[in-house]
């Protein structure tokens, strides 16, 4: 994966691609939101689960024994 940062120019042609209309005055907006989210997912990427249950396995009335179902 690309660590570069997102362009203006390349958010409007991925927008393009994507066939979704981006006035020219949102470019950078965009641009700018997708290089943040592309950082928190970074981060993400970083955590270990490690032994980590995947979602459809937890049980709520194992974690919370008074909890109304």
């Amino acid at each position: 994966m690309c660590s570069a940062e997102l362009t203006p120019p390349e958010a409007a042609r991925w927008a393009a691609r994507a066939g979704l209309a981006l006035p020219a005055d949102r470019h950078a907006t965009v641009a700018a939101t997708a290089d943040h989210i592309h950082s928190v997912v970074a981060v993400l990427r970083e955590l270990d689960f490690g032994d980590t249950p995947p979602a459809p396995a937890y049980r709520v009335e194992q974690e919370m024994p008074d909890a109304a179902v």
